[in-house]
């Protein structure tokens, strides 16, 4: 029987995604070898890969003006290969400090040259966002960065600033394709796969075509997007695998009714436990409500004693990755598109039982 995964990454996928990989991993479509075995250069990989771009952009709306690939390196690659690129000499960046990989990407950046923090929700303790319309970037910004869902903190910007002639990049690791997106508003988003696409290994770049114009040019092969633009990707070995399932989860949400219908199921699925949240005293969520995220919802309880409690039941019921982050602790529930509605409703009902046990 399998268990219920909360966890927030690497995290659940689609069970008919697993069973073709399962059913495929020797022989792949008949083809007599694994898709993991053969030959990136041409052939049935570059097919396939070719058919995982065509429905990422059709699932998205992307316009034509941008590339989309694959890179290695996850996400915590492009903290660096973001200013790298973009964060001329005598310019600066705009950075949004909302949580943890927004932290992390402004630490990086401000190594490579100059930062400006618009915002830092340190005071709040990253439980709260600003309001876009009061979001102005600065003159000489190279670039306006974010991270549109905080997994950590359970923070999620609900909509975006509109930043003029200021390109806006944003990480959407964790909540891309749970909703649609207006690609146009963004000069790149990009994201490890790893939470809402599939396994581990690969990292999605998506990117207007004109940034390339803007960027350095003096820079070693792997770390310049021009070239891997003009390869589509593929200027070295990419992640095979993880490309396959990507490919195999996006034919999924396209089957399921695509962003709005993942936005849909999102909605569902975290109003079960927030409303088990907002109606009790026991249970609490630190997150400003105008903000709080769909993809991970962090909440604590009385006591670190209770909470310990809490995940070893929930374990023994195998509901599993319930823990919070080792960083900020208290508990916390990965809701991503593959997770099934009965196993957070298993979860809403368990939260109901032990609050009146414990209550």
């Amino acid at each position: 029987m399998r268990k219920k995964n909360f966890f927030a990454g690497p995290s659940v996928l689609p069970l008919e995604v697993l069973e073709e990989i399962r059913d495929q991993i020797v022989d792949y479509n008949g083809e007599g070898l694994s898709m993991i075995e053969a030959s990136h250069r041409g052939g049935m990989f570059e097919e396939m890969y070719d058919e995982c771009l065509a429905t990422f952009r059709r699932l998205l709306g992307i316009p034509e003006d941008y590339d989309v690939y694959f890179l290695g390196g996850g996400a915590t690659l492009q903290f660096a290969m973001i200013p790298m690129n973009f964060l001329l000499p005598g310019k600066s960046a705009d950075y949004a400090k909302t949580g943890s990989w927004s932290n992390k990407a402004a630490s990086d950046a401000a190594k490579i040259g100059c930062v400006n923090v618009f915002f830092d929700g340190k005071e709040s303790n990253y439980t709260t966002l600003p309001s876009v319309k009061d979001i102005r970037p600065s003159e000489d910004a190279c670039y306006l960065y974010l991270c549109s869902n905080e997994t950590i903190g359970g923070i999620e910007w609900q909509d975006f600033p509109d930043t003029g002639n200021v390109p806006l990049i944003a990480d959407m690791s964790s909540d891309i394709l749970s909703r649609p997106v207006d690609v146009s508003k963004f000069a790149m988003i990009y994201g490890g796969v790893q939470k809402n696409l599939g396994p581990a290994g690969a990292t999605f770049i998506i990117m207007r075509k004109d940034m390339l114009e803007r960027r350095n040019d003096n820079l070693p092969a792997y770390l310049d997007y021009s070239l891997h633009a003009k390869n589509k990707g593929l200027y070295n070995t990419p992640p095979v695998f993880s490309i396959w399932a990507v490919k195999l989860v996006l034919d999924w949400v396209e089957k399921n009714g695509g962003p709005e219908g993942m936005l849909e199921r999102a909605k569902r699925k975290s109003k079960l436990i927030y409303d088990v949240i907002d109606s009790s005293s026991f249970f609490r969520s630190p997150v400003d409500k105008a903000f709080r995220s769909r993809m991970n919802i962090v909440f604590r309880l009385p006591s670190e004693d209770l909470e310990k409690k809490f995940v070893a039941e929930a374990t023994e019921e195998g509901m599993l990755g319930l823990k919070g982050h080792r960083s900020v602790g208290g508990l916390r529930a990965s809701l991503y598109n593959a997770l099934k509605e009965e196993d957070v409703v298993a979860l809403r009902d368990f939260m109901l039982d032990f609050e009146k046990k414990n209550g």
